[in-house]
């Protein structure tokens, strides 16, 4: 009888053991996976918003161009040309220096005519990223059927990148020439461009 219960208490742990493997985990475990943080996507890459107007420049204008000279010789019309130049960008300021040249054939009713204007220009203006709005003045030649005279002008510019080469923009410039010529013709004239430029 004894023997018996000890092989039926044998039996009993024997089976246990074998169990006990299979209580800490088996092969056929099912392991939970671990979870996966996805990692933040990159940053857009930056926007250029232009600002860099440095170098050289160079382009075409088309306008008006209004004169009021003494007495009758008043009268406006068409002007066209064209302009280059270089600028300095120091960051928010930019200066720099301009020569232009207008075509023309303008009468002042019948006392004269207009046919071109030329300028050497001083610029600086104030650097809003795309866009530049400037001060310029200088000095102006214009010749005329009465004869050339040189003066001086004055004005307000407005230029935007339309990208890194090409860029559009308008002037307006008052200029003032006094006896032209010898002639006691004064004018004063006042021109309104638009103009487009590539940068070099």
């Amino acid at each position: 009888m004894k023997c018996k219960i000890m092989i039926t208490a044998l039996a009993g742990l024997g089976t246990s053991l074998v169990a006990l493997p299979a209580l800490a985990g088996s092969p056929t475990e099912t392991v939970a996976p671990e979870p996966v943080i996805a990692s933040p996507p990159p940053p857009p890459p930056p926007v250029s918003l232009g600002g860099d107007w440095g170098g050289f420049y160079g382009g075409l204008q088309l306008g008006n161009l209004d004169v009021d000279g003494t007495g009758a010789a008043d009268g406006d019309d068409v002007i066209f040309g064209f302009h280059g130049g270089y600028n300095y960008d120091f960051g928010q300021f930019v200066v720099g220096g301009e020569f232009d040249y207008d075509f023309g054939d303008i009468d002042l009713g019948g006392a004269a005519t207009v046919d071109n204007v030329m300028r050497l220009k001083l610029k600086a203006g104030y650097d809003l990223g795309r866009t530049l709005i400037y001060a310029t003045a200088g000095a102006a030649r214009v010749d005329t059927s009465l004869g050339n005279e040189t003066g001086e002008f004055l004005g307000l510019g407005v230029a935007y990148q339309v990208n890194d080469r090409f860029v559009v923009g308008g002037e307006v410039l008052e200029h003032r020439f006094d006896d032209i010529s010898g002639s006691g013709v004064d004018a004063d004239a006042t021109a309104v461009t638009v103009r487009a430029s590539l940068r070099f």
